[in-house]
């Protein structure tokens, strides 16, 4: 999933409402400042019932684990399942980058993959989510009239007719139906 501008609150009410035992890992994408440290992922990991960490390289994401994009690296899903941090140039004017986690997530996993643009200024995910919907999987995108800043959920839907359009409060439960599928 990626978020942008509002991204601490809608991540908060997303994965809250998320059980501890949720079957699927979580890959998050938030655009934060550079300088920031892991404060996000340890604000959310308090609140939430779904462990909330930082990702590291070379981890092997598990279920009921949300791994978030540390602040400056972009985040990828190898082929082989592993996570991998990156430093290369900003995509979107933005490290970490949403277009990055979800077409790399998109050509490891195809259609076992659930792609989610959520509130955001800009076109970050747009690219990533058409890719994701191109190779099967499944797109969703925050309603626009829901989200704290709709430019990021307007420009997917220019892209892209996604599977699922949906206010913030609808998403958990449909992630929840989709996991037991």
């Amino acid at each position: 999933m990626g978020v942008s501008t509002g991204g601490m609150a809608v991540l908060r009410a997303l994965l809250g409402a998320l059980p501890a035992d949720f079957p699927l890992p979580v890959l998050a994408v938030q655009h934060v400042s550079p300088l920031s440290g892991g404060e996000l992922a340890l604000l959310l990991d308090e609140t939430c019932a779904i462990r909330v960490k930082e990702a590291d390289d070379q981890e092997v994401p598990t279920g009921g684990t949300v791994y978030l994009a540390p602040a400056n690296y972009h985040l990828l899903l190898e082929p082989e399942g592993s996570l991998a941090l990156s430093l290369d140039p900003p995509v979107n004017f933005s490290r970490p980058s949403i277009d990055v986690l979800f077409e790399s997530a998109a050509e490891a996993l195809g259609d076992a993959l659930i792609g989610v643009v959520l509130s955001g200024v800009g076109s970050d995910g747009s690219r990533g989510l058409r890719c994701i919907k191109e190779r099967g999987g499944t797109a969703v995108v925050q309603d626009p009239a829901d989200a704290i800043a709709p430019g990021m959920p307007l420009n997917a839907l220019k892209l892209v007719t996604p599977d699922y359009r949906l206010t913030l409060a609808q998403m958990p439960q449909l992630f929840i139906t989709l996991s037991e599928q």
